[in-house]
């Protein structure tokens, strides 16, 4: 270098921002001109293009890089400095020399730089012509092969992210470039091999392995309900030109070449819908929530859109009659339509259709069929002219209808449509549909049931609760019954106000363990028992133990029961208990207290004495009965809800209804897992 340049100088230009990418591939000669054109910087590469060494060139003038036969030698040289210095940048192709006189095309690129003192230095940068030529057509053949390649070309980062892919492989996955980039490869597609596509390209990525030609059967994210077969080579991509590593690949779809694959993958497809659909379908005893499981499983992998209606029939024998309209009542319904199909699918609650309908047709066989959305479906089977109009908007080209039967009767029909962007159904869809509306009917018909049977004993209980407390001066009160949700068993939970000689009055609450019809009659009869023998003036504690032996000789295995006796004139409250959650007392200050001192066994065990226990009530005390679902939930210790009760009755309005309500509003969940009763009495006394 010459003495005026410091060694760690390093000359700066337009080109050297983006270092590393041509000049990796293409041989790049580094030299420098003085303010008399004479060489002062030769840097890398200059030797290997031109033959000279540093010594051979530092400050000799730069015409011995040039031809000088014609004698123009120097003003060539003269003619590059000087358009580096009056425009600032100059590039193009002149003829240059090497030390062995060879002469070559040769590509220039020149600009000047500020050096020390003041001085200026003209900075070039050479290559071969024929090199840089093959670099920009490799460059434009990958420009091209990118942008209109019908081969799927990707690039994909270390986290098997897109990075880079061609119209081609958008147009496979039928997603817009847009929507890949960014996103793992297997947001993009729906394969049924356990993961094993992923781990073939993270094996590529972190272990260097390439695979090539192998075939991969998948469905896309843009084409969820076609099979595809590709053959897909990918390979590991280094650091060199400063890209980033990751796994660069090509993907062929070779589908019409390998029939047998897609035959195979769609058979695996339709396998998992099916397996996710037996797991998804019927994991509660609802029919409303089992009907919309059904859709939720198959839009929108296997339809675009979906309904589930439930037949109600005009014959009790429930037998189908073709000369009859059918009358459903829509459960359930999904899409992935834009309007008007979302209109269509969820804009009614009952259908009518007209004999001789399509559902007719396919109730009469008793199997899925499939029908256009044409004319003569319309005229058929959609009465109403505006739904026709919505039906004929929604995009929907053809429709699957299945009939949802178990245990010999239909339950309903199940109606799933796709678009003109989907195939229409084939018979292999039709297989399918009979599968998954089988196992819906069943878990449809079993919610019926239970619904049946959880009606029955929810009527039968209500029946043998009292429908109101009679009128006692001496207790002002508010009862309140609430079943656990749809989802859930009627229980045996009971109370009672029951009328004592001497203007005294009992309180009774208590739950039979069990659910069902079983439960209620259970508690039927304990409260029977419980009225007869609190007639007969009995202490708390023996009248449970009587209870006791009436639940053993009915085989109750296990009942609670709480038994508080108030005299309104001593204002004397005597307590006794059966395992029975222990009641609460509201003072009039809005203190409250716990009464667990004679928790007792239940009822049906047998085998140990009861006690009781007394208390003077004050006057406007409020005593609080209740059963385990108020202050119990999964989930939440009863402490809690003993807490959370004792906390909501420090502020109670002063109407015990009103009081009521707000408990129940503030501890009882949404869909409460178990019966609950809540009983408030306040207490006065009587004065004579």
């Amino acid at each position: 270098m010459p003495a005026d340049r410091p060694s760690d100088e390093q000359p700066r230009g337009p080109l050297w921002s983006e270092p590393g990418s041509l000049l990796e591939h293409v041989a790049v000669a580094v030299f420098g001109l003085d303010d008399d054109n004479r060489i002062c910087y030769w840097g890398p590469g200059a030797q290997q293009l031109f033959g000279y060494r540093a010594d051979e060139t530092l400050a000799h003038p730069g015409a011995l890089l040039f031809p000088d036969a014609s004698g123009d030698g120097p003003d060539t040289c003269a003619r590059l400095a000087d358009r580096a210095r009056t425009e600032g940048y100059w590039r193009g192709r002149l003829p240059a020399r090497h030390l062995d006189g060879e002469v070559f095309d040769c590509g220039f690129r020149v600009f000047p730089v500020a050096g020390v003192a003041g001085r200026t230095v003209v900075m070039g940068l050479a290559s071969r012509g024929a090199e840089l030529d093959r670099v920009k057509t490799n460059l434009a053949f990958l420009d091209a092969l990118f942008e209109t390649c019908p081969i799927g070309l990707v690039m994909l980062d270390e986290e098997l992210r897109y990075a880079h892919l061609n119209q081609g492989l958008a147009d496979i996955n039928g997603l817009p470039i847009e929507e890949h980039l960014g996103r793992r490869i297997t947001e993009t597609m729906i394969t049924a091999d356990g993961g094993e596509y992923e781990r073939m390209l993270r094996g590529v990525a972190e272990d260097g392995r390439p695979i090539a030609g192998v075939r991969v059967g998948m469905r896309t994210r843009g084409h969820p309900d076609r099979d595809k077969v590709l053959s897909v080579s990918f390979f590991p991509l280094s650091r060199a030109g400063g890209t980033r590593p990751g796994v660069g690949g090509v993907l062929v779809d070779v589908t019409d070449r390998e029939q047998a694959i897609v035959e195979a993958t769609a058979t695996r497809q339709r396998l998992a819908l099916l397996d996710r659909a037996s797991a998804r379908i019927g994991t509660t005893l609802d029919v409303q929530v089992t009907g919309q499981e059904l859709v939720d499983a198959v839009v929108p992998v296997f339809a675009d859109a979906a309904v589930v209606e439930l037949v109600e029939w005009l014959d009790e024998r429930k037998a189908f009659d073709p000369a009859l309209p059918v009358i459903t009542r829509r459960l359930a319904h999904g899409t992935v339509l834009p309007p008007p199909a979302t209109e269509l699918v969820g804009g009614v609650e009952g259908v009518h259709y007209p004999p001789g309908s399509a559902i007719h047709r396919m109730l009469r066989t008793g199997r899925p069929i499939a029908v256009p959305v044409n004319r003569e479906f319309m005229l058929r089977t959609v009465l109403d002219e505006e739904r026709a109009r919505v039906l004929a908007g929604s995009g929907l080209t053809c429709l699957l209808l299945a009939p949802l039967i178990a245990r010999g009767t239909v339950q309903g029909i199940a109606i799933f449509g796709r678009s003109a962007a989907r195939p229409a159904f084939t018979e292999q869809d039709l297989s399918l549909a009979g599968e998954l509306a089988s196992r819906a009917a069943l878990c449809l018909d079993n919610a019926r049931l239970y619904s049946r049977e959880r009606n029955i004993a929810l009527t039968f209980q209500r029946a043998l609760l009292p429908s109101h407390l009679g009128p006692c001066p001496a207790l002002h009160v508010a009862h309140r019954y609430l079943p656990g949700s749809q989802v859930t068993e009627v229980g045996g939970d009971w109370y009672d106000m029951i009328a004592l000689p001497e203007q005294r009055v009992a309180l009774v609450v208590g739950d039979v363990m069990g659910h069902g019809v079983s439960a209620a009659a259970s508690m039927g009869r304990l409260r029977i028992t419980a009225k007869a023998l609190a007639r007969h003036d009995q202490e708390p504690e023996e009248l449970l133990t009587e209870l006791d032996h009436c639940a053993q000789e009915a085989g109750i295995e296990l009942a609670t029961c709480l038994y508080i006796r108030y005299d309104p004139v001593t204002g004397r409250t005597r307590i006794a208990s059966a395992g029975h959650p222990p009641p609460l007392l509201r003072y009039p200050d809005g203190q409250t207290d716990l009464v667990d001192e004679v928790l007792g066994v239940p009822l049906g065990v047998g085998g140990c004495p009861f006690r009781s226990t007394e208390l003077d009530l004050p006057d406007d005390t409020t005593l609080v009965l209740y059963t385990d679902g108020l202050i119990e939930a999964r989930g939440h210790d009863i402490d809690d809800g003993l807490t959370a009760l004792r906390t909501e009755l420090s502020r109670l309005p002063d109407s015990l209804e009103a009081a009521a309500d707000h408990i129940l509003a503030r501890l009882v969940p949404r869909f409460p897992a178990d019966d609950t009763v809540l009983l408030l009495a306040r207490v006065h006394r009587l004065r004579w």
